[in-house]
């Protein structure tokens, strides 16, 4: 005899659907959106504060960006994670021989990477 698994069970409602703010807009969103339509789960207000950025030109309220800046070039970028903005801060100082400053209110002030020394294996 072989045993069967009873059906799945249908997805339970959301009943507490995460709520984002900007004062810089003067709005609320509910993120049913980025939960139903998108499906991105537990990742939804990543990727609201993202999409914000990205046509708004700032975060909305409570969402602290890693800011990365080159010290000699225009490139920099702002992740909401450290890992991802050290990687990149670490990835340009190496490719571009740039020194590149980390910031975040986590951190007190700021903190730089410097180019490496030498990439050579000799």
């Amino acid at each position: 005899m072989i045993d069967e698994e009873p059906p799945a069970e249908p997805p339970h409602e959301v009943d507490d659907v995460p709520t984002i703010s900007c004062s810089i807009c003067d709005r609320e969103w509910q993120l049913t959106y980025e939960l139903d339509e998108l499906r991105v789960g537990n990742r939804a207000v990543e990727q609201f504060a993202l999409d914000h950025k990205r046509h708004t030109g700032h975060f909305p309220d409570e969402v602290m960006p890693w800011v990365v800046t080159c010290t000699e070039c225009p490139d920099g970028e702002a992740y909401l994670e450290e890992r991802p903005a050290d990687r990149w801060a670490h990835a340009h100082a190496r490719h571009a021989r740039h020194a590149v400053i980390v910031e975040h209110e986590s951190i007190d002030g700021e903190r730089t990477i410097e180019p490496p020394e030498s990439d050579s294996l000799g």
